[in-house]
């Protein structure tokens, strides 16, 4: 008798504990099941095209262009005949994989790029070298003006991975 006492009584807490996890499971698909709804209904909205003005980007004159002063060395012997007293810098990039693959997409385009580096180990990825200060912010200009003629630059942002109105010259010093 107590033996059949005891596998009842087991028997009944076994229903008890395991019989309680069947309406959490439930609790919580549920919760799951709508989160699933919320998060289908906003990628069917955020998928609708949404339109926006076409950003624009100052074009200087070279007398009002800042520049930062930076003592830079070419990180490939090869760039070092290119690199001139003003630069075009298009991104400051910490880690030169990065670099490196930013100034590759930018040759494919037919740029000569010039990957340098500053004193602090920031990579400085340069699309045009110049010995003048208006040359530079001329072709900075240039290009800068080229691809708001191809479309919107935002759409340019995210092929590059780099805005444009942080383009900036770098004066280099020796």
């Amino acid at each position: 008798m107590n033996k059949k006492l005891i596998g009842i009584g087991l028997a009944l807490a076994f229903i008890i504990a395991f019989g309680s996890c069947k309406p959490k499971q439930s609790a919580y698909k549920s919760v799951y099941e709508a989160a699933k709804e919320r998060e289908m209904d906003e990628n069917q909205v955020s998928s609708t095209p949404v339109s926006r003005p076409a950003e624009t980007y100052p074009v200087y004159a070279s007398s009002s262009e800042s520049v930062r002063k930076e003592k830079v060395t070419p990180v490939y012997e090869s760039d070092a005949n290119g690199l001139k007293a003003y630069s075009v810098v298009i991104a400051a990039i910490a880690m030169k994989p990065g670099a490196d693959s930013l100034k590759e997409r930018f040759e494919r385009e037919g740029y000569n790029v010039i990957l340098v580096r500053n004193d602090q180990g920031m990579y400085r990825v340069i699309i045009a070298s110049y010995d003048s200060k208006e040359q530079a912010v001329a072709k900075k200009n240039e290009i800068i003006e080229k691809y708001q003629a191809l479309g919107n630059p935002s759409t340019l942002r995210s092929k590059y991975g780099i805005p444009f109105n942080d383009w900036w010259i770098l004066q280099r010093e020796y």
